[in-house]
């Protein structure tokens, strides 16, 4: 199992609107950077968890956490013209952008970027690094079980 961190903002989908939904299932549509698609591409698995963070708010943080529950396909965004992730160099047979599903698994305490900067050992994390704007990160399974801990949340189910 791998862990990762994805990123939206509230006003498009929350972790509410995850929840809300009928069966608590998205496409995690949109991402339009090749490093984040390559991510759900090429690495993100059925059964991986995410830390669901709110970005570009007055409280950026982490406000719960998802499961991976599809293999990659390509975003049905791309190919809508009345959508703004439409892209028109993408095609049916050569599809540009690629997505995963992911399901509501629990909501959790809010934990803000700047708790998460409070400790060393989350040091390396890639959504605290100055200047990254990547929409998923991986997560190492120790910055994983530390934040865990953080929110006190040592099982969601």
């Amino acid at each position: 199992m791998q862990y990762w961190l994805i990123k939206s903002e509230p006003g498009a989908i929350s972790i509410d609107d995850v929840a809300n939904l009928p069966d608590q299932t998205i496409e995690w549509f949109g991402i339009r950077n090749y490093q984040a698609r390559n991510f759900m591409r090429d690495n993100m698995q059925i059964g991986d968890k995410a830390f669901f963070w709110h970005s570009s708010c007055k409280q950026p943080g982490i406000y719960g956490i998802v499961e991976i529950v599809t293999a990659a396909h390509p975003d049905s965004y791309q190919f809508n013209p009345e959508s703004e992730y439409f892209d028109p160099k993408a095609t049916f047979e050569k599809p540009r952008w690629w997505c995963v599903d992911v399901k509501f698994e629990c909501k959790t305490n809010y934990l803000s970027i700047q708790e998460l900067r409070n400790h060393p050992e989350l040091a390396a994390m890639k959504v605290l690094q100055t200047g990254n704007r990547l929409s998923i990160t991986p997560v190492a399974s120790e910055e994983w079980q530390f934040i865990l801990n953080l929110l006190e949340n040592k099982s969601c189910n």
